[in-house]
């Protein structure tokens, strides 16, 4: 495998490693490209990340004796930012951070240069706070506003210590912007594509995703069953109980399932729903390496990376109504498996850390990155 190999004085760093979703597999990636570079998070779990990242320095913040689980870190969120000062970062040349929240607010060593990889701008402080609130019990939505405006003040410092952003998309670049007044070059995460292979589409349609509400599950559980459609859901999340209660009997929830168990379900799915607005959505590209079309909001990263009417159909609400009208009125097996698999491609690992290196490069004037093997 190919890789990039940089010098001793580089640190790598990711807000939490409990899970491997999107932004894990993202900075698992990342960490490929400087293989000898130690790691800062604020929270890891060895057995819930696979061990993908066992045979590198992991190094974690005090708030790691508390034996926080992917199921209950979030009732820690008060005290993320003060976790994130009180993890030094060793005296290197270049901190390369990887956040949707919190680590691009790791103090870096004087002189160093830090280029953060940007998810997302924490939602729940900027353009999610409202919803964060709405699902807070009506008596824990005052401590947890002031907290959350805390944070957003946090959280606008953090960035000014951050020398250089690159954005995962055109919404995050935007977002960017318009919070931190930065400019940040694009570079899509990357997607395992060797792991999909086509096979024979079955009479149902997937959901792949966390179940937290921002992901808007009920809107395509409930287009599916509104169409007489069989719906399976993967994932796991604190909506899971009550999607379950809701929709008894409409939709049959996996919870989460390996690697294997994913590729063979996106391969015999009619089609794969993503009915959030993602800021790229890492699911719509994995749906087309395994050879089947999407259905998504025409925003967000869907936008970016399915082509409407020959990879997918992107839809203008992300309703109900619209949903459960595009799943009833396309007809799915017009579409080119192959043309999916290609368009998927763009999106590749390879394509990924090749972007990445050059973009570090690039930005800090240094060429330090080095290929390898």
């Amino acid at each position: 495998m190919h890789g990039f190999t940089l010098g001793p004085r580089c640190a790598l760093a990711h807000d939490y490693l409990l899970v491997m979703r999107g932004a894990e597999r993202t900075f698992a990636a990342m960490a490929d490209c400087w293989p000898d570079a130690p790691i800062y998070t604020l929270l890891y779990d060895e057995a819930g990340t696979g061990g993908r990242f066992s045979s590198r320095r992991v190094l974690t913040s005090p708030l790691q004796r508390l034996g926080a689980s992917q199921q209950g870190f979030r009732r820690l969120l008060p005290a993320f930012p003060l976790a994130t000062e009180a993890l030094r970062v060793a005296d290197v040349e270049l901190l390369v951070s990887s956040s949707s929240a919190f680590a691009h607010g790791l103090r870096k060593p004087a002189g160093a240069t830090h280029v953060c990889y940007c998810h997302s701008p924490f939602r729940y402080a900027w353009h999610e706070r409202r919803r964060a609130l709405a699902e807070a019990p009506r008596a824990l939505r005052p401590a947890l506003d002031l907290v959350l405006r805390g944070i957003r003040r946090w959280d606008r410092r953090a960035a000014a210590g951050v020398d250089h952003y690159i954005a995962n998309s055109r919404i995050t670049q935007e977002r960017i912007g318009r919070f931190y007044g930065r400019d940040a070059p694009i570079v899509h995460p990357p997607v395992d594509i060797s792991r999909f292979t086509p096979g024979e589409p079955e009479d149902w349609f997937l959901v792949v995703s966390e179940l937290v509400a921002h992901k808007r599950i009920d809107s395509a559980i409930e287009a599916a069953r509104r169409g007489g459609a069989r719906v399976k859901v993967v994932g796991s999340g604190p909506e899971e109980a009550r999607l379950a209660r809701r929709y008894q009997g409409a939709v049959e929830l996996l919870g989460r399932v390996d690697d294997a168990h994913l590729s063979s379900l996106y391969a015999r799915a009619r089609a794969v729903i993503v009915p959030n607005e993602e800021e790229f959505g890492i699911v719509a590209v994995e749906a087309q390496a395994a050879g089947r079309p999407v259905v998504g909001l025409n925003a967000g990263g869907t936008r970016e990376t399915v082509i409407d009417g020959r990879t997918g159909v992107l839809v203008d609400a992300a309703t109900p109504e619209a949903l459960a009208e595009a799943l009833s009125d396309v007809d799915f097996d017009r579409f080119d498996p192959a043309e999916a698999v290609e368009n998927a491609s763009r999106f590749s690992t390879e394509v990924f850390r090749e972007r990445l290196v050059a973009e570090v490069e690039r930005l800090t004037g240094l060429g330090w990155a080095i290929p390898g093997v």
